[in-house]
């Protein structure tokens, strides 16, 4: 397991004031930040521009010193086993950094797979191996500079597993990729997760992908913790209930008690609206709708509970739908609560 305990990483920068005059300004990019990565796990992590993200990896990457606190990797301090920690992570950034565009793909895999330490023989069959995987075994001996966008980010991820690492960092991996490679990208995710046990560190500004493969997500703001959890229950906690939707013909207002009383026995809250004050007079010759709209943490277990309610009432149903707040909608709010 990798474990950050009460991480700070502090900048000094100096600032000129004059011909003569400087100024020694501090800026904290990461604050007492505690994290976990366990094997087999994607760990989310998020925040606004600035929030300290990359900061973070680069620490957890050895490429940065902590200015205090401390970082283990498999109970390794990397105070002390820098070299050892070096063989055990890899980092995939997103876009066109750290390829050698002018070297082909497999002398690119050569050259990491010797500065981390690997026998020839070893670089010759992981290179072959890993170009096979990613699907460019027919392109190896091509020059990077000749390869498409997609290309370029499936060799970054046969760079990033050349010394077959136990975590693996992703900062923003499927930046500017066209979503069929996109998607492709996050099933290699899910594998080497699933079925070869690597700890993930993912950032994304895609959120929708983060919902889609992380266990647990850390929020950051300007350096600090604001919470961690799971997607779903950070939506839950900062966008609140789903709410379903579900119009009917045939009701009565001697109906409205005893729904109310058949919500409160399943355990949700109702809020219940008319449908012509809520979408306008029904056409002439059209039988008026009504709408019942409940909130509930489960908008689509609720429909499906309801159901044999409604039909056991005389009442047909027109149509019903699910409002779901998603990660993305809790990050712009908890961002406007942190602005305002």
């Amino acid at each position: 397991m990798i474990c950050m305990n009460e991480v700070t990483k502090i900048y000094q920068t100096k600032h000129r004031l004059g011909l003569f005059r400087s100024e020694t300004r501090i800026h904290t990019a990461v604050k007492a930040l505690t994290l976990t990565i366990a094997p087999g796990e994607v760990v989310g992590l998020l925040g606004m521009n600035g929030a300290g993200k990359t900061t973070t990896i680069r620490m957890l990457s050895t490429l940065l010193d902590p200015t205090s606190g401390s970082i283990e990797v498999d109970g390794l301090s990397m105070a002390d086993n820098r070299k050892a920690i070096q063989s055990k992570v890899n980092m995939i950034p997103g876009g066109e950094r750290m390829l050698y565009w002018r070297l082909t793909g497999r002398e690119n895999l050569e050259y990491f797979g010797r500065l981390y330490g690997l026998s020839s023989s070893a670089i010759r069959m992981e290179s072959t191996r890993l170009l096979n995987e990613v699907g460019l075994a027919e392109a190896a001996d091509q020059p990077v500079e000749q390869y498409s966008k997609g290309m370029k980010q499936r060799l970054q991820i046969a760079r990033g597993l050349i010394n077959d690492p136990a975590y693996l960092f992703l900062d923003e991996p499927t930046l500017g990729l066209d979503a069929p490679i996109a998607r492709q990208l996050r099933g290699t995710v899910r594998t080497l997760a699933q079925e070869q046990g690597k700890g993930i560190l993912l950032t994304s500004h895609y959120l929708q992908e983060v919902e889609e493969l992380c266990d647990r997500v850390y929020v950051l703001s300007r350096g600090e913790l604001l919470l961690c959890d799971k997607p779903e229950a950070i939506v839950r906690q900062i966008a609140g209930a789903q709410t379903a939707h579900l119009e009917v013909s045939g009701w009565s207002e001697q109906l409205r008690p005893q729904l109310l009383s058949h919500l409160t026995e399943l355990g949700h809250p109702a809020q219940l609206v008319d449908g012509e004050n809520a979408a306008g007079q029904a056409s002439s010759g059209e039988e008026a709708t009504y709408r019942i709209s409940v909130q509930t943490p489960a908008a689509d277990t609720l429909i499906t509970a309801l159901l044999p309610w409604v039909s056991d009432h005389g009442l047909r149903i027109q149509r019903f739908s699910c409002d779901k707040p998603t990660l993305e909608d809790a990050i712009i709010l908890l961002s406007e609560d942190r602005a305002s």
